[in-house]
Parts: C-alpha cells; sequence; structure tokens
C-alpha cells in the first residue's frame, strides 16, 4: 500500500431508472402548501375586518316601543328585560 495515495472522493450516487433525479429545495415562498398555511388565517382576518366594518357602518337600531302588543305579554317581556338587565 502506498502511503502517499491519495483516496479517490465518492462517485455521485445515480438514481435508477425509475426514480426521479433530486431537485435542490426550492425556497419557502414557492412551496404551495406554505400559501395554504397561511392563507387560511389571512382570509380569517381580512373576513373580520370586513365584519367589523359592517358593523361600524350599520349599527342597530333602538326600539322606543315595548315588544309586548297586549297586556298578557307583559309579563313575559318583562321577565326578559330583567334576565338582560346587568347586576350592579
Amino acid at each position: 500500500m502506498n502511503p502517499q495515495a491519495t483516496p479517490t472522493p465518492p462517485q455521485a450516487v445515480r438514481p435508477s431508472a425509475g426514480q426521479p433525479a433530486p431537485q435542490d429545495n426550492p425556497p419557502w415562498y414557492r412551496l404551495p402548501i406554505v400559501w395554504m398555511v397561511i392563507g387560511g388565517p389571512a382570509a380569517v382576518v381580512v373576513a373580520g375586518f370586513a365584519t367589523l366594518a359592517i358593523a361600524i357602518a350599520n349599527p342597530d337600531p333602538v326600539i322606543s316601543q315595548p315588544a309586548a302588543r297586549s297586556s298578557a305579554e307583559m309579563p313575559a317581556v318583562q321577565g326578559r328585560n330583567h334576565a338582560a338587565t346587568p347586576q350592579r
């Protein structure tokens, strides 16, 4: 054995005929799954701001007349109002 002989580097492994050649890793923004993961929450945020804009632009009107149309319905309306009133 010759001590001054340099070892030869290993040869690149070639894929067999049925396998595709390995490709370089593309940058993260080129992968479709990344945009699917980012797109879902981004769409929810946009929809939230759209809902906020609609709610600010169209507030619910205050109803001044009582909901009860007859005296028989009045206890139910009073009970509903009592249940909806915050405690102090």
